[in-house]
């Protein structure tokens, strides 16, 4: 498999992913609510609860697993080394977190699943997040909607700015951000069917039923699919299937088929080709973004604020929660 030395996450970038981010980050009041983020939510308590609730991958731990890992990391050239988890949930799922400890987590449910040409095409998916830094503004959409529909009541300066305009930016950029970390998992896989089949496994395999599955039919049904917005009102049905506001349901990534229809798309464009022939924009800066006092002792004075802003934002749920009781 070709290993891609200095690649720079905008030599795959969907240009989709770039224009989602660009209109999330020009909605008004987005550059208050990315301080307040900042501010309110750090990325250690979910590292914490990694380390105490899930496994660490390493060489004596999921060795296999680590060793693909790595390869991912080589061929991406992803660097420093983020953690890697394996966490017991039945859902075939995967992520990327993280910034100042950027680490992937893959759940059970995908191991007993996938076989290891699947593994590696997720495993380059999720990296491909963290090489993009996607990864602050994934978890800066998850509190903005747990904060919009959980927290209405809530003040903390913020809550006039969480309004429907920022909320469908925040989602359709992470629907577009799909699509580049499929396009990082397409150069470290080399070949496009494996991602596919992944791909389809997410979308409803079965490990009883595996010889039944076709994935020409699966790629045939992506393209009856791409066929329904030769009618107009298929696409306002496809909008609000991702975005359902009156239950504040947004989906995160783009159906199943859809991604198919894209990587495919870009598996035969001459940008593709050129890439795995070298020719490709570089980068000299490092790829993952991680503080190189990471490991040293923690601040006391930074951990007391901290310790005062969890306590005041605990109240002030405990303070809604006891109102809503009252109501």
């Amino acid at each position: 498999m070709p290993t891609y030395t200095g690649i720079s996450s905008e030599a795959f970038r969907h240009p989709l992913d770039y224009q989602a981010e660009q209109s999330l980050r020009s909605v008004p009041g987005f550059d208050l609510l990315a301080r307040k983020f900042v501010e309110l939510v750090y990325e250690r308590p979910r590292y914490v609860y990694l380390m105490g609730n899930s496994i660490e991958v390493g060489p004596r731990q999921y060795a296999s697993l680590y060793g693909i890992f790595r390869e991912c990391l080589r061929d991406l050239d992803i660097y420093p080394e983020p953690s890697l988890f394996v966490s017991q949930t039945p859902l075939a799922n995967a992520y990327a977190l993280g910034q100042e400890r950027p680490c992937v987590v893959l759940n059970t449910g995908l191991l007993d699943l996938a076989g290891e040409a699947e593994l590696r095409s997720v495993l380059a998916h999720e990296l491909g997040h963290i090489k993009c830094g996607h990864t602050t503004l994934i978890q800066m959409a998850t509190w903005v909607l747990n904060l919009a529909f959980s927290l209405t009541s809530a003040t903390f300066g913020i809550s006039s700015l969480v309004s429907t305009g920022i909320l469908l930016a925040f989602y359709e950029w992470l629907r577009k951000a799909e699509l580049s970390a499929d396009r990082a998992a397409l150069l470290v896989m080399d070949d496009l069917n494996p991602v596919l089949r992944g791909m389809m496994q997410l979308a409803g395999g079965s490990n009883r039923y595996a010889h039944e599955l076709s994935l020409e039919e699966f790629i045939q049904q992506s393209e009856r699919y791409q066929a329904l917005d030769q009618d107009s009102l298929n696409q306002v049905y496809k909008f609000l299937l991702y975005n359902n506001l009156a239950q504040g349901v947004f989906l995160t990534h783009p159906f199943t088929v859809e991604r198919v229809h894209y990587l495919r798309e870009w598996s035969l464009s001459n940008e593709y080709h050129q890439i795995r022939m070298g020719n490709y924009a570089r980068t000299t800066s490092g790829a993952v973004d991680v503080d190189s006092t990471a490991t040293s002792p923690p601040d006391t004075e930074e951990a007391s604020r901290l310790r005062r802003e969890l306590e005041e934002l605990q109240a002030e749920i405990d303070r809604i929660r006891r109102s809503r009781h009252q109501d």
